[in-house]
């Protein structure tokens, strides 16, 4: 296998062409599994769609194709559970603005749904994007698993996705704002907040393969949590570093409510010191893939990278 130096020199290009590649795939996915907002209930429907298809990273499909491509699964069936963790991180992003939780009134550079329509709007709108992932789950038949698999996966996805994961991150980060976390307990908050969605992510395209390697499972989870890790640090650091039209919501705002971050604990250059800790723990983890696997390694680089 080539060195990861090597690969490093060399992904850029490659990176951005198979991030669009999914990116698209992902956006026609979505656009064709989201009701169309001319069906009843409209405003409903609208919501839905204006707060899903309003851009974005798409990082969680991503590393749902990736994770697939580095297990040689075809992309088509992997079209259900990449949009079902969008849709998830979509319902969670509309909650999280509006005025009970973070009171944002940005995101991806355009009102946010509580905004653009209104709080009941919003409310009603995050909760039929999060039941419609498993509805996703249960029913497309381009995944071409048995009955199973896809009960795996929809427990693994609500477990990832609830009191023990995403949402229980959440409620120990509304209980943080104030206090003054230690590095294993802000750790702790973004395992569960940020990282639990993109563990979910590449479990997800291991369930693709029930006879998989438990040790390679176990590796590609690890890959994702250290992932999941470095992105939470970097998006900490350019609330700090950077601007709101570059990141197309409200720069500053952990500051500005007093939420424990990794430089508010460690300081800039400790944060991006850890963050390429983990990263280089990641790359580690893939060690025995071939360059199947390079798109993983990629959105590593990139995670602890970007300016957005």
């Amino acid at each position: 296998m080539q060195s990861w130096s090597r690969l490093k020199a060399m992904n850029s290009e490659q990176l951005n062409k198979f991030i669009s590649e999914c990116q698209m795939r992902v956006e026609s996915a979505l656009k064709e599994t989201l009701p169309a907002s001319k069906i009843p209930p409209s405003r409903l429907h609208e919501a839905m769609r204006y707060s899903t298809l309003g851009g974005g990273k798409r990082v969680r499909p991503v590393l749902v194709y990736a994770t697939g491509k580095a297990l040689g699964i075809d992309p088509k069936r992997l079209n259900a559970p990449a949009c079902a963790v969008e849709l998830i991180h979509a319902y969670s992003l509309v909650h999280d603005d509006m005025p009970a939780m973070d009171d944002d009134e940005l995101r991806r550079g355009r009102p946010t749904c509580h905004k653009q329509f209104d709080e009941a709007t919003a409310l009603l709108a995050g909760d039929a994007l999060q039941t419609h992932a498993f509805y996703l789950l249960s029913h497309d038949k381009q995944m071409q698993v048995d009955a199973e698999a896809r009960l795996q996966m929809i427990e693994m996805l609500a477990l990832s996705s609830g009191s023990r994961g995403m949402a229980g991150g959440q409620a120990i980060d509304l209980d943080s704002v104030g206090e003054r976390l230690n590095l294993a307990q802000l750790e702790n908050m973004h395992i569960h907040k940020t990282g639990a969605l993109i563990r979910a992510s590449v479990r997800l395209g291991t369930l693709f393969q029930p006879s998989l390697d438990k040790q390679l499972v176990h590796k590609l989870d690890h890959y994702a949590k250290c992932i999941g890790l470095a992105f939470q640090i970097r998006d900490d650091i350019l609330d700090v570093e950077s601007d709101t039209a570059t990141l197309g919501k409200t720069q500053g705002k952990d500051q500005a409510n007093d939420k424990p971050t990794y430089p508010s604990l460690m300081g800039l250059a400790e944060s991006k010191e850890r963050a390429q800790l983990l990263l280089d723990e990641s790359i580690k983890s893939l060690e025995e893939l071939d360059e199947q696997a390079n798109p993983l390694r990629w959105i590593a680089e990139y995670i602890i990278s970007r300016n957005r």
